[in-house]
């Protein structure tokens, strides 16, 4: 009985570690890339964890009351997270996210009993493309909800569980799955709480540990580029944010740019050459560890998290 969880709760993290042996021989590299397939967590991607994280977080310091409204701003992941999350502990949950987010996102959420609020893109953006114009439209319409229903707001993109969720947990799985045998980290950037989180928890085993920021070609505002298309299609990060509070004291060794379309057909490279299920996200992060084995980073070994379930984007057109 000792396998038995008490709930779905105690499934999320422990996700396997995969070498993509195959791939890198298609692509010619020399060096290996490490994917953490975190599209096995319950709600099908890694910001499980950082839903988990900030409600245990937010019940240890008494900023959450039992039965309170929880209100967070979303492109579907950690919504669906929070989801599961809040109802096992008995939270009802507002998901507020953009009209340019995939239909299965939203479809998800409502299914796992979580009210949906879905807000309208500028006039100027694309379907299935969210910028940070739009974001911030959602951002709005998170705050009026979270006022007028006297909720708490999760607000991934501030509080510390989130990260913490990667310090304590992720980081350390990559670690004890490979240990020394780890030579750099990259990340497509959301929040920024999983490189956060992990680059961290790596570096103070191993400084040495080489970790990368992933952004859109189009809107590398980190890297210091122009900002010349915020309407990419990797969705759930690449928001054009150039003040990510998660990453404030945060070391980043370098800055990776993708595009759209090598996010998308290294996605589809990934379902078909390892049989890995992976989004837009997961695509950008191995088309940057690609990047990296071709260049500085020859014949050494690159992790990156395969962030959520292809599933998700079904009705867009990376499957297509």
């Amino acid at each position: 009985m000792e396998n038995i969880l008490e709930s779905v709760i105690g499934a999320i993290g422990n996700t396997p570690l995969v070498r993509l042996e195959r791939l890198t021989k298609a692509y010619g590299v020399d060096g290996t890339i490490l994917a953490k397939l975190e599209y096995l967590n319950p709600g099908s991607s890694k910001k499980d964890r950082a839903a988990l994280g900030i409600i245990e977080e937010a019940e240890l310091k008494g900023t959450l009351r039992p039965g309170q409204t929880v209100v967070e701003l979303t492109s579907g992941s950690m919504g669906t997270g929070l989801a599961i999350v809040c109802a096992v502990k008995g939270y009802p949950f507002v998901a507020v996210m953009s009209k340019g987010n995939s239909e299965e996102r939203a479809s998800m959420m409502r299914a796992l009993g979580a009210e949906v609020v879905l807000v309208d893109q500028l006039p100027s953006s694309t379907p299935g493309n969210v910028s940070g114009g739009d974001l911030k439209l959602v951002e709005k319409a998170a705050q009026q909800i979270t006022k007028e229903c006297g909720a708490f707001r999760a607000d991934q993109f501030h509080r510390e569980g989130g990260w913490f969720a990667h310090y304590n947990n992720t980081g350390r799985e990559l670690w004890d799955a490979c240990g020394a045998k780890i030579d750099a980290f990259a990340d497509f950037l959301g929040s920024g709480g999983t490189y956060a989180g992990v680059t961290k928890a790596l570096k103070e085993r191993d400084r040495n540990i080489r970790c990368f920021v992933v952004e859109p070609e189009s809107a590398a505002v980190l890297a210091g580029h122009a900002d010349t298309h915020a309407g990419h299609p990797i969705q759930g990060g690449g928001y054009s944010m150039s003040d990510l509070p998660h990453l404030r004291d945060i070391p980043i060794d370098g800055f990776i740019q993708v595009s759209g379309d090598e996010a998308k057909q290294t996605a589809r490279a990934l379902a078909r050459r390892e049989g890995i299920f992976g989004g837009y996200s997961a695509g950008a992060n191995v088309a940057a560890a690609l990047q990296l084995l071709r260049g500085e980073m020859k014949g050494k070994t690159i992790a990156v998290m395969i962030c959520d379930s292809g599933l998700k984007y079904l009705s867009t057109d990376l499957w297509a």
